[in-house]
């Protein structure tokens, strides 16, 4: 799968076929004394905390990027909390209220930011 000169070509072909596998799931050439290894290390099949399954090499961005248990911030107050609490805790938690401090007025947390412009 990569160029090579002409002239080396029969050689390097013949060292590819002895020595390099093309992975079954992911196509990438791997050496044959490696490829067990790499399947394991890979491609086994995982369960996250989530309880979805997948293939090892994916855990890491699941967990990043798309897992509802993945741990995120509440915007308002800084407390760490699972994806999939987070509309329902920043609804109750946004719904709060802090006393402006240029026009005294009691304002949401959420509308806070927003405030300033509207201030009288």
């Amino acid at each position: 799968k990569k160029d090579i000169p002409a002239v080396n070509f029969i050689i390097h072909e013949i060292h590819c076929r002895r020595n390099i596998e093309i992975c079954p799931y992911c196509s990438d050439s791997i050496p044959k004394s490696e490829m067990k290894n790499h399947i394991e290390s890979e491609h086994v099949q995982v369960t996250c905390k989530c309880r979805m399954k997948m293939e090892n090499s994916l855990l890491k961005d699941h967990e990043a990027s798309s897992c509802p248990l993945r741990p995120v911030l509440c915007q308002f107050c800084d407390i760490q909390l699972a994806f999939n609490k987070l509309q329902e805790h920043e609804l109750y938690c946004g719904a709060r209220t802090e006393p402006c401090g240029r026009c005294g007025r009691n304002v949401l947390l959420r509308e806070l930011k927003e405030h300033p412009r509207l201030c009288g």
